[in-house]
Order: C-alpha cells, then structure tokens, then sequence
C-alpha cells in the first residue's frame, strides 16, 4: 500500500523538491492543505488513471456537463491575464 501524508502549502513551497521525489520514487501520495483544507494533490505519474486521459475514455456521457465546463475554463485562460507579484521588486 502506498503512503500518504499531509503538507501545508508553506511547507510544500519550501520543499517541493524533496517531496516531488518522494512521491515520484517513493510512491507516496501527498496532499497539500492550506488552514487544513485539502488544496492539492501529488500522486506518483501514471499512478492514479493508468498514465493516461485515454485511460478514462468512456466514464462520462459525451453530453456530459463537464465538458462544457472544461471548454469555458480553457476559453477563459486565452483571454485570462495573470496578476503580476509586486513581491521582491521594491
């Protein structure tokens, strides 16, 4: 059985090296949290779905209201400007 444990989302910024290693060669599953809410997952490539979006071909109806959803979220990152940090430029 795989491990697991979990990392708050200062700690994973200041060790996302070390922990990107223990979940790609050690197998581990690691959920990030903010305040002690799940924000995030780190699983091993390949391990959760098979390695694939092929894997997953036929779990949803092509009619599915997911899809529309994916296409406006990727429509909006076209014409999405990120926010530029200030942080370190003063």
């Amino acid at each position: 059985m795989a491990k697991s444990c979990r990392v708050n989302v200062v700690e994973a910024k200041r060790s996302l090296s070390e922990l990107l290693g223990r979940v790609a060669y050690g197998r581990e599953t690691i959920t990030i949290v903010k305040r002690g809410r799940p924000m995030a997952r780190l699983v091993p490539a390949g391990g959760e779905i098979g390695g694939s979006i092929e894997a997953i071909k036929g779990w949803l109806n092509n009619d599915d209201p997911f899809f529309a959803i994916m296409e406006e979220v990727v429509a909006e990152r076209h014409s999405h400007r990120p926010r530029v940090s200030l942080r370190g430029r003063r």
